[in-house]
């Protein structure tokens, strides 16, 4: 079902953004799939977190240097439900993973880090208190699916096994083909699959989240209308019509208007 209330550890759970402008992030994404989100608290450091219908759906936050380094990037960040996000840490560490920022609490709603696998994707990690994640997914306007691009599968397919308790087993079906299901005790929670051949060499291995539309043609002409790109102009393929867009500040995400898919109760391509 769309609404979630809860997550299973290793599960994808939260997605959020961090941006050089967040008000022009709150807009832009606010007018593209109707969310509702404004600048957050000070004690927050101005996170704010949009909603649809009322339910959570993402977070932003502006890019923030530290000292004389560069600023982070500009991109949208996968976590992962945890039970524990200490001993998460330590299981990425000793899977050949890097800690990139430590355990931290986030006031009473919950504990959370970042870090990079071993191939250099970078993703994080979140143990619900107070506050679960994203509490609609799986429908038009919400997160969809979670999908690891990396330069070794067998390297990253391990580390997830071995970190977050996250299999990998080939994709079946027709155009299917080097594709890899990501599932949690046999529920599919994503996917993984090597960086496309002829993809700019400067495109490290990362995680790119899908969001659900109802027309993946007039919302990427949506996004072009509102100053970001189409990286790849709408196409059909197995699970639906998708594209591959940027926003204005440069931050990567698909659309996809996915196919009824039977092994889904939401119609969706993913299982949460």
């Amino acid at each position: 079902m769309p609404e979630v209330t809860s997550y299973q550890p290793g599960t994808p759970c939260w997605i959020d953004l961090m941006v050089p402008d967040q008000q022009a992030a709150l807009d832009f994404y606010s007018g593209l799939f109707g969310w509702e989100g404004e600048v957050g608290p000070p004690e927050t450091g101005g996170y704010a977190t949009w909603s649809l219908r009322g339910k959570p759906v993402a977070g932003v936050m502006s890019a923030q240097s530290m000292g004389e380094e560069a600023p982070p990037p500009t991109v949208w960040t996968t976590y992962f439900c945890s039970a524990d996000a200490q001993a998460t840490s330590e299981s990425i560490s000793r899977a050949g993973g890097t800690v990139l920022m430590p355990v931290m609490d986030v006031m009473d709603l919950g504990r959370m880090l970042v870090a990079a696998d071993p191939l250099g994707a970078v993703f994080g990690v979140w143990q619900p208190l107070g506050f679960t994640g994203a509490g609609l997914v799986n429908e038009p306007g919400t997160l969809i699916w979670n999908e690891l691009n990396t330069t070794d599968r067998e390297a990253a397919s391990a580390f997830y096994a071995e970190a977050l308790g996250v299999e990998s087993t080939p994709m079946e079906g027709e155009g299917a083909e080097g594709y890899f299901a990501l599932s949690v005790d046999g529920r599919t929670v994503g996917g993984l699959q090597p960086l496309r051949e002829g993809m700019p060499p400067e495109v490290p291995p990362h995680w790119l989240v899908y969001f659900a539309v109802e027309d993946t043609d007039r919302i990427s002409a949506k996004v072009s209308a509102e100053g970001g790109t189409v990286l790849r102009p709408p196409y059909d393929m197995v699970a639906g019509r998708m594209s591959l867009v940027k926003d204005p500040q440069g931050a990567p995400f698909a659309l996809i208007a996915p196919k009824p898919m039977p092994s889904s109760p939401s119609g969706g391509t993913s299982q949460r």
